[in-house]
């Protein structure tokens, strides 16, 4: 069923409630209940990164989480969601699966906050607290704590690490990081979620024949290579400080040359209608 497009005019945003029968209808400004599964993407004037990655990750996280949704259920809430993307301004949509005895999906149409070209990173002094970190969802709260604690100690975000100290990922974003012309990126078998923007920069590695491999760092290796934090909103990021778990910040190793990779990235950008229905295989994107 198609109905109109409901206006999304309100500054912060608007929370939609959608039904197979209604598609969306306006949804309760707030609600203490949490949500299972999250995703998000950045829409700009119409054009998303990778939209059907983030839709299979949408997809395959309900299943483990939210079994009470059926599959074909959740394809026809993306469908919905994308129809409902707006084709001017700048937006950060987010989309949510609640479980319980009732299971739901919603739509939180958010305008994207402004984008930063370079992010500082706090070391806490816990490692990772997560309970599901292959899962964009059930740690919220613990995530938006590590960010309170990152801002209180004058960064922008936390550092995630795992107990033996390897470093995984920041707070809200993957890490990547280099060594000369190669791109490393954490190993296969460590606890991270799986990156969409990430995906999406080792495609282009591959197509400009840099060499990328995975393998296992400390934080304080990180400290001494160049590091990038990615992620949907911002793309790539390069760390410009160190914040250890005292305040106390030192510079990180920078170059000059992740403008032309943001600038290859950002042309990855499709107009969202144009793209086909979630289900193409990351290598098709």
């Amino acid at each position: 069923m198609t109905t109109a497009r409901i206006d999304l005019a309100p500054p912060t945003g608007r929370r939609l409630s959608w039904s197979p029968e209604a598609s969306f209808l306006p949804g309760p400004g707030g609600s203490a209940e949490r949500p299972a599964v999250v995703d998000s993407w950045l829409v700009a004037r119409g054009r998303v990164r990778g939209l059907a990655l983030h839709e299979q990750r949408f997809q395959l996280a309900c299943s483990r989480l939210v079994p009470g949704l059926p599959r074909s259920t959740v394809r026809r809430f993306l469908a919905d969601v994308r129809r409902e993307l707006p084709d001017e301004g700048r937006w950060f949509p987010r989309i949510e699966a609640y479980g319980g005895p009732s299971p739901r999906l919603a739509l939180w149409m958010r305008p994207a906050p402004g984008a930063g070209d370079t992010v500082s990173l706090w070391i806490p002094q816990e490692p990772d607290p997560r309970t599901r970190p292959g899962v964009k969802g059930p740690d919220l709260p613990a995530l938006a704590g590590l960010r309170a604690g990152a801002r209180a100690a004058g960064a922008d975000d936390a550092l995630l690490y795992a107990g033996d100290g390897t470093a995984l990922e920041a707070a809200h974003s993957s890490i990547v990081w280099w060594r000369r012309d190669t791109l490393c990126v954490p190993a296969p078998d460590l606890a991270v979620l799986p990156s969409i923007t990430r995906v999406l920069l080792e495609q282009l590695a591959w197509a400009w024949r840099f060499r990328v491999r995975a393998e296992r760092c400390s934080p304080d290796e990180l400290q001494q290579v160049e590091t990038w934090t990615l992620n949907a909103l911002h793309g790539i990021r390069p760390v410009r400080a160190w914040v250890d778990s005292h305040g106390r910040a030192v510079e990180a190793r920078v170059s000059g040359r992740a403008g032309e990779w943001r600038r290859a990235l950002h042309a990855r950008a499709l107009l969202s209608h144009a793209l086909p229905a979630g289900g193409k295989s990351a290598a098709a994107l």
